[in-house]
């Protein structure tokens, strides 16, 4: 068994060096700009509003960045102007992304094509056909203790698995608003890392790991976030609950529409993170009673976040609890998975 760690150690150490090393070819970073005319203090202002790189700059509207303290409207008009030509965010032809050669291209699309990280449990892994997807947000809800957290907790050390062990061989962000990963209980990541064969400590150490106790500050949190991935090799970020704190701080039918328009903002910013990193996103999410439901469901309950949330994830899983420590797991919405499929796993393996 300490052979088999030692091995394991190796190689994911071995592949997370080839991957920091080409870490440049996946992301233009924003300091090119400078290359291109743009005043040094001008990028700067772009990286204190949380635009680490010229991919993540050309998500932005100008309206958004001419909100930028101190960059007016002729500055954006520049900067536009000078990302273009560094990224092609242009049109181009099957055939032609076929019969690209450019090597740097290659290897950016090597590194960018789908990496599925696997949830521990075969069952899980095969109704999500391979596992949780990178540059997408799947989303899981589910009443209390039905099998949520658990999951995040064992994506946190299966991410870090190399990919020939269905693993992403990166590293993990997680953004606690609830308290379920506080620094008073890092030991539920020990068992699951022993399980894997992994050491523990390197495990914890390639978690990063933040509390949230208002939804500004959980936004803010997912701004300063990206600094840290586009210099080191993340594959997955961790948002439990993404519902929590909106529900908390925003009360009544009077502040329902600002706490959508606030909702919407903060999963833009997810879906962002997730195509310009190529990481893959875990949110939990609450449920609500429904009242419409109708009295021929026995369980009449409905994810909370409403339509903003529904459109915004790529995947929906419903969480529930089945015999003794069994979770069901049910596809509510994919456009690649079948919605009706169920299956039960143990809880007590994730």
């Amino acid at each position: 068994m300490l052979a088999f760690k030692a091995e394991e150690q190796s190689q994911l150490q071995i592949v997370e060096r080839e991957e920091i090393e080409d870490e440049e070819d996946l992301f233009e970073a924003i300091d090119k700009l400078t290359a291109h005319g743009i005043n040094a203090g001008d990028v700067k202002k772009l990286q204190d509003a949380g635009i680490y790189t010229c991919n993540g700059l050309m998500m932005h509207t100008k309206k958004n960045l001419t909100g930028i303290k101190g960059l007016s409207e002729a500055k954006v008009d520049k900067i536009c102007e000078a990302v273009e030509k560094i990224v092609n965010f242009g049109y181009m032809t099957g055939s032609d992304a076929l019969l690209k050669t450019d090597i740097k291209l290659l290897l950016a699309m090597q590194r960018k094509s789908v990496v599925r990280i696997t949830t521990g449990s075969q069952a899980l892994d095969e109704l999500l056909g391979g596992g949780i997807e990178t540059s997408a947000i799947t989303e899981a809800f589910g009443e209390f203790r039905s099998g949520k957290t658990q999951l995040a907790h064992t994506l946190c050390v299966s991410t870090q698995l190399p990919t020939n062990m269905k693993g992403g061989n990166g590293k993990v962000a997680y953004i606690d608003t609830e308290g379920t990963l506080n620094c008073s209980r890092p030991d539920r990541i020990i068992p699951i890392a022993e399980r894997f064969g992994m050491d523990a400590g390197a495990v914890l150490d390639n978690i990063i790991y933040a509390r949230a106790y208002t939804y500004e500050h959980q936004y803010n949190l997912l701004l300063g976030l990206a600094a840290k991935m586009a210099e080191e090799p993340f594959r997955l970020l961790i948002v439990d609950s993404v519902i929590a704190l909106f529900r908390v701080d925003f009360t009544g039918r009077g502040e329902l529409a600002d706490r959508q328009q606030k909702l919407a903002q903060m999963l833009s910013r997810l879906i962002k993170i997730a195509e310009e990193f190529n990481v893959a996103v875990y949110m939990t999410n609450q449920v609500i009673a429904d009242p419409g439901g109708g009295v021929f469901i026995s369980d009449p309950k409905k994810p909370a976040g409403g339509h903003v949330l529904a459109h915004a994830a790529t995947i929906r899983l419903m969480f529930r609890k089945g015999k003794g420590e069994q979770r069901v797991c049910k596809v509510f919405d994919a456009p690649n998975l079948p919605e009706a499929e169920a299956i039960s796993f143990l809880c007590l393996y994730i």
